[in-house]
């Protein structure tokens, strides 16, 4: 992107600061090896003139400089600004040969099974995942006849009735997945102050999306010999929570 950059808006922020030196300091009128540096703009530099009275090529080039150098600061603040995006995640994830990156290829269905098994048994205690249904479920991980009795063991909160009660009943495909907490309060007390995140779209929400996600569920490692962590017997590899 900065090398397009600077082979386009160079040749005609050379060609400008030339013809910006020409009006100046009274030097030869541009020559034709000049134009080959911006041969885009001879057209217009023709029509309104080389000398004294080309006022509107001068205008124009003047405000040609300056938006040059306008996109060159634009640019420039983009590249710090990726740079500095870059150096605050630390450590960088691996990157993990995944079978459905491909644009013909697609996921395992038993491994999200087996994924959504594992956030039942360990993750869903704390985790939610608010935008998801259970029948995003169906065809997907399980049969829809797997998934109406998975959603009928869950109790949800419905209603009015026709008396202006609220009531429960037992779940079905529509509703999401039950949340773990009333509220974000509940959850930071139950944490030590932390808020579980919500891992419906956790691997976009993550800067390098599924590999720090892989890398994080897998990446501890028992402490070095003699270097005792604080918050557990076992320290994370990649990143530093």
């Amino acid at each position: 992107m900065f090398c397009c950059y600077e082979s386009g808006f160079g040749k005609v922020n050379r060609f400008v600061a030339l013809f910006a030196r020409q009006s100046v300091v009274n030097e030869p009128p541009l020559g034709a090896s000049d134009f080959k540096a911006a041969p885009l703009l001879q057209t217009h530099l023709l029509k309104h003139g080389q000398g004294g009275s080309g006022s509107a090529g001068s205008n124009f080039f003047r405000a040609l400089a300056l938006f040059g150098a306008g996109a060159s600061g634009l640019l420039s603040c983009a590249t710090i600004a990726y740079a500095s995006d870059e150096a605050e995640h630390g450590l960088e994830c691996p990157s993990y040969p995944w079978p459905h990156k491909g644009i013909l290829s697609s996921y395992d269905h038993a491994s999200i099974r087996r994924g959504h098994q594992v956030y039942q048994q360990v993750c869903a205690s704390c985790h939610s995942m608010s935008l998801i249904s259970y029948r995003d479920l169906v065809g997907v991980a399980y049969t829809e006849e797997e998934t109406k009795a998975m959603a009928a063991e869950i109790e949800v909160v419905d209603g009015p009735n026709d008396e202006g009660e609220m009531f429960t009943r037992p779940g079905k495909l529509s509703d999401r997945f039950p949340q773990p907490y009333a509220n974000e309060q509940a959850a930071r007390f139950a944490n030590g102050g932390a808020y579980p995140p919500d891992l419906s779209l956790i691997t976009k929400a993550r800067h390098d999306g599924q590999n720090y996600v892989f890398a994080l569920l897998t990446g501890y490692r028992d402490p070095p010999a003699g270097v005792s962590v604080i918050s557990a017997s076992q320290a994370l590899l990649c990143f530093v929570l």
